[in-house]
């Protein structure tokens, strides 16, 4: 069963998450199917999930990681990156809806006419273009872990850690190593 890090964010980091350093999380259709239950409600239903759909969700979150770095320091996006997002975006076009919503009103959806690696690529490449030109994007960090490179936007700004149950409690462990270690030698 693949565990996910760090779910919960903008939906653009949560996808650029399931590449911690060397490893891919989305290493086959299984691990893919898996990410997107965990993050139900946020995406419509995928439905099967092959080969065609992971190349497609790869396709976004290899187009996205060069324009958020470029993005969070305010420089120019890379262009190959930008036309590849927008070639995405362009391949399932996102119409909206008036639908009746369950509380007895009225509300607005986007729907994609495209088959179902196309639409989901492209309702993750909306939710990149989102976070790119969200005023915080350039609030977006990486976790200060020892070698963690997860991304979060933080809600409170002296968040410093991803999972501060995880990564916090790493360094402060290591802290209180070097402390009581060093302590320790001196007393020898």
């Amino acid at each position: 069963m693949v565990s996910f890090p760090l779910v919960g964010e903008p939906l653009a980091l949560d996808l650029l998450n399931t590449r911690p350093a060397a490893a891919d999380l989305l290493d086959d259709p299984g691990a893919l199917a898996a990410w997107l239950a965990e993050e139900a409600g946020r995406l419509e239903p995928a439905g099967e999930v092959g080969e065609a759909e992971l190349a497609a969700v790869r396709a976004v979150r290899e187009a996205a990681g060069p324009l958020l770095d470029a993005a969070r320091r305010g420089e120019r996006p890379p262009a190959r990156e930008l036309r590849a997002l927008n070639g995405i975006l362009a391949a399932a076009p996102a119409r909206r809806e008036v639908v009746w919503g369950e509380q007895g009103g009225p509300g607005v959806v986007s729907r994609r006419g495209a088959d179902a690696a196309r639409r989901l690529a492209g309702e993750l490449a909306e939710a990149v273009a989102e976070l790119l030109t969200d005023p915080r994007v350039g609030q977006v960090r990486e976790c200060e872990g020892e070698g963690c490179v997860l991304l979060f936007l933080p809600a409170n700004p002296r968040r410093r850690w991803c999972v501060a149950s995880v990564c916090g409690n790493r360094a402060r462990v290591a802290r209180y190593y070097v402390r009581h270690k060093g302590g320790a030698q001196e007393g020898e």
